[in-house]
């Protein structure tokens, strides 16, 4: 009867060690958008250097879902619309930058009260 019980619970004990960590183990990188800013985003569209990919508004303080990409990096090509004016992250390339591994992340992106298209936006890569 011990010998059952302490089978029992070795069991137990492996299978809550090997899916402790199942999120970051899905051969993908998925990334969600954060908005830190007080303003409404919308017209959303990210190129992580594989393509544009269109993500739903976002409020302030808010989170849109998770996308699947190829490949990413800590930073991204960002360009949204807020209060009907369009503003842009624009990176100079990726030269030297290591791509993400798979897993979750957030995009944190925020905005100042500058009204230049290219200097409103900031961005912070949350590991997840």
């Amino acid at each position: 009867m011990m010998n059952k019980i302490l089978i029992l619970l070795l069991s137990f004990a492996t299978l809550i060690s090997c899916s402790s960590d199942v999120k970051n183990n899905t051969g993908e990188i998925n990334i969600r958008l954060s908005n830190a800013s007080p303003f409404d985003f919308k017209d959303i569209t990210v190129n992580t250097s594989t393509g544009n990919v269109k993500f739903e508004d976002v409020n302030s303080g808010e989170f849109t879902n998770y996308k699947t990409f190829d490949i990413a990096y800590r930073y991204a090509f960002i360009e949204l619309d807020i209060n009907g004016n369009t503003y842009t992250l624009q990176p100079l390339d990726y030269v030297g930058e290591t791509p993400l591994k798979d897993g979750f992340y957030t995009y944190k992106i925020n905005a100042n009260e500058s009204q230049e298209q290219y200097e409103r936006l900031t961005l912070s890569l949350i590991e997840d």
